[in-house]
């Protein structure tokens, strides 16, 4: 099985007839073709849908409440991702600020209880004293977590945003936009973003029973917010680039928290330039390592330290997992890339004995990408005899859906599974894994049209040589927040080599100097290209991304290199 061709396409333009006439033509070009509206470019807090719009959050709001007045011991269950982390940070900072005093927190350890609330991970809190246990980024399908912890006596508040099955827990309260009933306009919400939307309906409830000292301003956890949405890769719909814009525009002026400044300064970025690529890229992977490898503890301390000199250590340890988790993943990737390069599967899977259970989501990722499939890889779990799966999955096909539509129709055949469209997880006993295997291939097989496994890059066409500027690209840069279906502006064009240089410390990274037709010389990289170099002379179709280069104080135009296709001068 070889890389699925890629084919450039470009974005259909939808209107212009509500976009603002004095906005720059090429923005209303990009915006255009998101289907942007006019009411959607301020992104300012008081265009968030308002919080009462979510099922159940009046009742978790009340709840809280009376667990505030009467100091019972709030315990938050939290999930071992990033959006997990920083739902956890923001619902312990926001409930303190709120007047919880009795609070504390627990996370699954992913190798011994695995996913969710279970009744082993109930009893840690129990043993912490809880008298209510609120989930954050799991729950929706922890039927058997939940039924204990009520046993046991626990008020339970449900907060999660994947997508249920057909039964719900019997919790006291449910916070969910994909629960049923739920009329919330953004589906969109990350674990986190659902958290920060029951602070604000605790605060409006505490207003109201006069129980407020002081009046917090919950807008100072926005930076955990951006983190944990775009780490998640929720879709950047309208409600959530207020989020993520609000979040950056705090961190941009030296005002995230603390753990947040240690995590920037151990990975050497500054703070005022910051885009969601770089929450995506460079914080959400550190704080995820600590999830894959080792125990979000650290990652959560990380981020609830009251000083940068607090958290600067644990953002050490952070940073040094995620060299190790990157070291693994590129051993594991291409490890999975070689087993699955005979098969003619549509639905991938692919299992090493040796492999961590902790990196598979990325290994799926990476077949996922390269192979443009739907992917599953799996590890063995602690549990003697058990694999534990992490499927990702192209456009057009909800893996978790898939997943339900083969325990259906082979009983027995998984032992559990979640997740959401584009990614889930799952176990099944080691003896049963050529038996899901093939059963997920037939599915994929009935359920995917050919075309839907053609590789397609939606480009915004053509720059003219005038727009090929710094100042476009400073444009764009301060335009966004670009991410998940709010894609980062992709253009195409036919340039020729002027000149071809190797860098990178193992010379896998290329510089080129090129010329569009009309235009002066331009520089662009191709990151990790060293495979597909172009010699000069020749004519080359990109496709590519403007950035900013910024080299000791000076600025110039920089195109980063998605594709490249050679000719003949």
């Amino acid at each position: 099985m070889t890389a699925a061709p890629l084919t450039l396409h470009r974005r259909p333009l939808l209107t212009f007839e509500q976009l603002p006439p004095d906005l720059p033509p090429l923005l209303r070009r990009l915006y255009a073709a998101r289907g942007l509206q006019a009411q959607q470019l301020s992104l300012e807090l008081k265009n968030l849908l308002p919080p009462e719009g979510l099922k159940g959050i009046a009742q978790a709001a009340n709840l809280l409440a009376d667990a505030i007045a009467t100091q019972r011991r709030i315990v938050i269950a939290g999930d071992y991702d990033c959006d997990g982390a920083t739902g956890v940070a923001v619902a312990l900072l926001g409930l303190k600020a709120l007047g919880a005093k009795q609070l504390g927190y627990v996370v699954p350890d992913r190798f011994r209880m695995g996913y969710g609330l279970s009744p082993a991970l109930v009893d840690v809190a129990v043993a912490q004293g809880a008298g209510i246990l609120v989930t954050v980024d799991n729950g929706i399908a922890s039927l058997v977590g939940v039924a204990h912890a009520k046993s046991l006596g626990l008020t339970v508040i449900v907060t999660d945003h994947h997508l249920p099955g057909p039964e719900l827990p019997a919790a006291d309260a449910i916070v969910n936009p994909n629960q049923p009933g739920c009329g919330f306009a953004s589906k969109a919400l990350a674990g986190v973003g659902v958290m920060f939307y029951l602070l604000l309906a605790l605060r409006v409830e505490l207003r109201r029973r006069n129980a407020l000292a002081s009046e917090p301003n919950l807008a100072t956890l926005l930076d955990l917010v951006a983190l944990g949405t775009v780490a998640d890769l929720a879709q950047l719909d309208y409600n959530n680039r207020i989020l993520v814009e609000q979040g950056l525009r705090r961190m941009r002026a030296g005002r995230a928290q603390p753990g947040v400044m240690a995590l920037l300064e151990v990975a050497g970025r500054a703070s005022e330039r910051l885009s969601a690529s770089d929450l995506g890229f460079v914080l959400g992977p550190r704080l995820n390592a600590a999830g894959r490898l080792d125990d979000m503890g650290t990652g959560i301390d990380c981020l609830l330290a009251d000083s940068v000199d607090a958290a600067r250590p644990l953002a050490r340890q952070l940073d040094a997992l995620n060299r190790e988790r990157r070291s693994r993943t590129t051993e594991m990737a291409e490890h999975a890339l070689d087993l699955t390069a005979d098969s003619s599967a549509v639905g991938v899977c692919a299992f090493d004995e040796s492999w961590h259970e902790g990196i598979v989501g990325l290994v799926a990722s990476r077949l996922k990408e390269v192979r443009h499939r739907p992917a599953i890889a799996f590890a063995r779990a602690e549990e003697p005899g058990v694999l534990k799966g992490s499927a990702r999955s192209i456009a057009g096909f909800n893996v978790r859906d898939a997943l339900a539509a083969v325990d259906a129709a082979h009983p027995g055949l998984i032992l559990r599974f979640g997740g959401h469209a584009m990614a889930a997880g799952l176990t099944l006993p080691e003896a049963a894994y050529q038996t899901f295997s093939t059963a997920f291939d037939a599915l994929c097989r009935r359920t995917l049209p050919p075309a839907a496994l053609q590789r397609m890059q939606f480009t915004d066409g053509p720059l003219q040589a005038g727009e090929l500027s710094l100042g476009t690209a400073q444009l764009l840069e301060q335009q966004g927040p670009w991410g998940q279906g709010f894609e980062e502006p992709l253009f195409e064009g036919a340039f020729s080599v002027l000149s071809v240089r190797l860098m990178g410390s193992e010379q896998q990274h290329v510089r080129y100097q090129l010329r569009l037709a009309g235009g002066s010389a331009v520089e662009a990289v191709d990151f990790g290209g060293a495979g597909r170099v172009i010699a000069a002379g020749h004519a080359v179709q990109l496709a590519y991304q403007l950035s900013v280069n910024r080299y000791n104080g000076s600025e110039s135009v920089q195109l980063r290199v998605v594709q490249i296709s050679g000719s003949q001068p």
